[in-house]
């Protein structure tokens, strides 16, 4: 079941969501929309490597935008921190963003139970594209649970993502054993 904007309302008044900055005007009918930090960053290698870290750039959004080339995949943030404690938080790109022809994640849609951070935004455009910070770009989306949690996302001792960082996180694929 997706929760409502009752539900959400709720939710982030027993603080089993919270979202900061939060702003009731964002808060759809069963979603809540964020939007785009201004740090971005894109790999500085040609061929990516899954065994080890991979080399980044980031650098700030300017004033006057920031054109998306097809081809380049870069690492966004949304402006918002966020936390689901009891819920299944999925991010969905916004229609607008979609029919400008951006993508805002690549496979890696749906948060954990206990995920506590800002989302790291895996973004590529179809055709060339300015966009600017603080600008919408996905809504949350929360699914209800059914049965009891045993291993809560921001307790595992493996999570690779838990660290707390307003700025894009370049993968960390390297850490799994493979």
């Amino acid at each position: 079941m997706i929760l409502t904007d009752t539900q959400i309302i709720a939710a982030i008044e027993k603080k089993e969501i919270v979202i900061e900055p939060y702003n009731r005007a964002c808060l759809g009918t069963n979603s809540y929309d964020v939007h785009l930090g201004k740090t971005f960053s894109n790999y500085t290698e040609a061929i990516l490597d899954a065994r080890k870290p991979n080399p980044t750039r980031t650098f700030e959004i300017p004033e006057e935008g920031f054109v998306l080339q097809p081809g380049t995949l870069y690492l966004g943030v949304t402006m918002e921190y966020t936390e689901t404690h009891t819920t299944v938080p999925f991010l969905e790109g916004k229609s607008s963003v979609g029919r400008l022809g951006i993508d805002i994640h690549a496979t890696a849609g749906k948060g954990d139970v206990g995920f506590c951070n800002y989302w790291t935004l895996e973004i590529s455009c179809v055709h060339p594209v300015r966009i600017y910070a603080g600008m919408p770009i996905g809504q949350l989306i929360y699914f209800e649970v059914d049965g009891e949690i045993e291993n809560y996302y921001n307790k595992k001792k493996n999570a690779k993502y838990n660290t707390v960082s307003d700025k894009p996180v370049e993968s960390k694929m390297w850490l799994n054993k493979f």
